[in-house]
Parts: C-alpha cells; structure tokens; sequence
C-alpha cells in the first residue's frame, strides 16, 4: 500500500479509535481536520486522472439512507431482495474503465469509518425479508484491507445474521483476508456460504494494459484457490468482458489458465458481462482520459446505457459461455440480462 501524503478527516473523527489505527499506516501524511467530506470531495474543477495516480485519504462518517437496490446493469445472480452498499468510495486499484471516474467528482479515496449504522439499516430490512448484499461496488474492499478491516467486519455480521448473504467483489490477490475468515467462521464454518468472494477475472494483456495496480492474474487465481481450499464460497466474474483486436486469444488463453489453478467443480458459479457503463458517467470518463483506447471505444448508447454492439456483445459473450460450459453446468453461469 502506497503511503498518502494528505490525510483529510472530519473532526468529530478527530481522536477515534478507528481514525487512530487507519493515520498509524501513515506517520509522515499531513493531517487535515474538515468540517464534512463533501468540502474536499465534492469540490468543482478536481483533476480526477491526477487524484487517481496520486491519491490522498478522506476519513469520514455518512448518515441518512445507506443501503439501496441493486442496479438493473448489475448482476443479481437471480436474488429478488438485490441491495448494494458503501462504506468505502473510490479505490486503490486503477482501472481506466471504471465507471467510478465518471460518477464522482474526485478521485481521492473516502472511507466511511460508521460501519455499524450499515449493519442496523440492514436489520431492518432482514426482519422483512433475506438480503443478498452487493458491498464492493464503489471500491475494492479487500484492496483497502490494510488500512481497514472492512472485510472482516462483514464477516462477523454474516456469521449472526443468519438471513444476510454478502458479496464481496476483488481484483486483489491478498491471502491475508483469508486467515481472518478462518478466524471469524471458526473451525465449523457456520455461516461461511453467505460471505462470497467474487474474483474479476480479465486477460493478461486488459490487466497489463487498463487494470493498473490491481492483482495480476496469477495471484487472482491464487488467492481463488487459498479460498476454495478452506471451503469458502468462491465466484469468478468475467465481467467486464474488454474488447481488444485478438479478443478470442486473449480469452482462450485466460480460460486456460483459470481450468489449470482452480478445481472448477468447487466454484460457487461464474458471471458472464461485457463492458457497460451510463452514458453519463462514460462523457465524463472520456473528457478525463482522453488518451484511453478502451474509454474512447465507439460504443453504441441504448437508451443512456453505452456497451458494444449486440452482435459484438454475443458474439464475445456466447464464446465465453460456449468454453465455460466445457467445464461448469449451465445453472451455474450466469450472464447478465437487461
């Protein structure tokens, strides 16, 4: 983990336990006490390519509404109850396709140090119905898992609510996390199968190319293996599919390796998506990197929501399913649906 030279932190955090524990990674960071996030994270004219190469650390709390349903360009993996949730925004890894670059206005890393009112917003709705919750979506949690420990909190809330089931989504290839969920699920592992650890998988030449800092692939898969080993539920995602001129190489190649690490019949269940981003969010990406081949791709618009062509999309889609299906019954690939 990189060290940041300015910390902002808002002064009711001033003195916390968990403020003291993150700023005791960073003895040399300027310390900087601020009335609320949005004083530093929502001001206008940010440079969010340059806060993404070198990023300072916001510590705050956030109130009002915190857990949401799903968004219909997300995949449920068949849940009715779909929510999602941050405690984290923006993220270590820096991927030139992340639709984070256009939803925010900066590019600096926020973590929401008041976990606990996610948990009692989430009983709530548990006393209603199960929750499947999505917790990785603004951020990479298992990447921020030396400052933080929001991987296991989430853990030790699945291990008592027995009607939560969690995902967790990574590029990361840290084995860490997994000793604390040995830790957390104990020796019987009660509970276990709702916490599930859902690697994005891309090809060598995408992560080389547009996946900056994240994982390469052979620590991806083998922390997807360190997983399995232990029993924990594991999900591989090969979503966003990216195109590039030797796509089906490249995705051969990925698979090949993917059937070489892991025992696939213990897998969870795999995704299937190819790229897909708001148009919106896409117009500020590309005013932001204007340089990015994947960003600059002439995407078709549906209705607001940019992706490739509907023949392009099957036909990189249904090659991935067609060689997946080699390997994995067909209830256990998913692709997404509109």
């Amino acid at each position: 983990m990189e060290a940041f030279s300015h910390i902002y932190i808002e002064e009711r955090l001033l003195g916390s336990g968990r403020a003291l524990q993150i700023l005791s990674h960073f003895p040399n960071a300027a310390v900087i006490p601020i009335g609320h996030y949005k004083d530093v994270f929502n001001r206008h004219g940010q440079d969010i390519a340059l806060q993404h190469r070198y990023q300072n650390l916001i510590l705050a709390e956030k109130h009002g509404k915190l857990v949401y349903p799903g968004a219909p360009v997300c995949q449920s993996f068949g849940n009715q109850h779909f929510y999602y949730t941050s405690c984290a925004v923006n993220c270590f890894f820096d991927c030139e396709y992340c639709y984070l670059k256009g939803m925010y206005p900066s590019g600096n890393l926020l973590l929401f140090l008041n976990i606990e009112e996610i948990f009692q917003e989430l009983r709530v709705l548990l006393r209603a119905h199960p929750v499947y919750l999505s917790v990785s979506y603004d951020t990479d949690l298992l990447a921020l898992h030396e400052i933080f420990p929001y991987a296991r909190l989430w853990a030790e809330l699945v291990k008592t609510e027995p009607g939560l089931t969690v995902e967790l989504r990574t590029k990361s290839g840290a084995l860490s996390y997994w000793k604390e969920l040995r830790a957390v699920f104990g020796e019987t592992g009660d509970g276990r199968e709702r916490l599930i650890t859902a690697f994005t998988l891309s090809p060598e030449y995408i992560i080389r190319e547009y996946e900056h800092r994240t994982g390469t692939l052979r620590t991806r898969l083998r922390s997807a293996r360190a997983g399995l080993a232990l029993g924990m539920p594991v999900r591989l995602c090969f979503d966003p599919m990216i195109y590039c001129p030797d796509w089906r190489a490249q995705y051969e190649a990925l698979l090949r390796e993917v059937f070489r690490a892991l025992p696939t019949e213990q897998l969870r269940d795999v995704s299937i998506g190819s790229f897909r981003i708001s148009e919106s969010y896409l117009r500020n990406i590309r005013r932001a990197f204007p340089r990015s081949a994947v960003v600059q791709y002439p995407y078709e618009n549906d209705h607001g929501v940019c992706h490739y062509s509907a023949a392009l999309t099957e036909e990189m889609e249904g090659f991935l399913f067609g060689l997946l299906r080699e390997r994995l019954p067909e209830e256990r690939i998913f692709r997404w649906r509109e």
